[in-house]
């Protein structure tokens, strides 16, 4: 019992830091410097705020290596529940870390943009904003297609927790549910130009938000307490 606590520890602090850092990387960070209808108003808060946007960056490839090792920790903890589902959980989890670096390439190339002299010369300021805002934009498009497998992991997850009897079932629920939720609002975003503007995808999310901090916050501070 000490060495499933243990490892489930170790899986609750990797959780930890990938939602404290994807919460400030993802969120918190564009949330302070992008304002998606003003061109010029991104640019100036990036250009004048470099290092923000550069701790964004580092706080992404913290995240995204973190959660490289998650499933696998959660693997040595879980897969006595069902071996195929966890192996499943961890194929469909790492498999979104390659595209989640692959897609930070885009913010490099804004800095790019913004402190090559050669840009400077070459384009005008409303050229340079354009720019900024184009690899932004496919920024978010990279997110949106690695939401998918942020969603679809959470399915042999949840069911995994479901099935232990040493973590709650409530969170397992979530997770499942939150995968759902990911699906939709990955689909909302394709079909419906302006999906974002319904103001549903917050609620489709609930579940994941949920059941992605309980869990972490349950491994941390209890580990593997048997549920009687």
């Amino acid at each position: 019992m000490e060495n499933l606590n243990a490892r489930a520890r170790v899986a609750g602090l990797l959780y930890l830091i990938v939602v404290v850092t994807g919460i400030f990387s993802i969120m918190y960070v564009p949330q302070q410097l992008i304002d998606w209808n003003n061109s010029s108003i991104t640019f100036q808060n990036i250009s004048s705020r470099q290092l923000w946007f550069r701790y964004g960056i580092f706080g992404h490839i913290i995240c995204y290596s973190s959660f490289l090792l998650l499933p696998l920790a959660l693997y040595q903890l879980l897969h006595k529940v069902h071996k195929e589902a966890a192996f499943l959980m961890v194929i469909l989890a790492v498999v979104s870390v390659p595209i989640s670096f692959m897609n930070i390439s885009n913010k490099f190339t804004i800095l790019n943009i913004m402190n090559d002299v050669h840009y400077q010369a070459t384009f005008s300021a409303e050229q340079l904003q354009t720019q900024v805002m184009f690899y932004l934009n496919q920024y978010e498009s990279g997110i949106l297609l690695i939401s998918l497998f942020w969603g679809l992991w959470l399915l042999p997850f949840g069911y995994l927790v479901y099935k232990s009897n040493f973590l709650p079932k409530f969170f397992g629920v979530l997770l499942m549910l939150g995968c759902f939720g990911y699906i939709m609002n990955f689909i909302g975003n394709i079909i419906i130009s302006d999906y974002s503007d319904l103001g549903i995808s917050k609620y489709l999310s609930m579940p994941a938000s949920i059941g992605e901090i309980g869990i972490c916050l349950w491994l941390l501070i209890f580990g593997s307490k048997k549920i009687v």
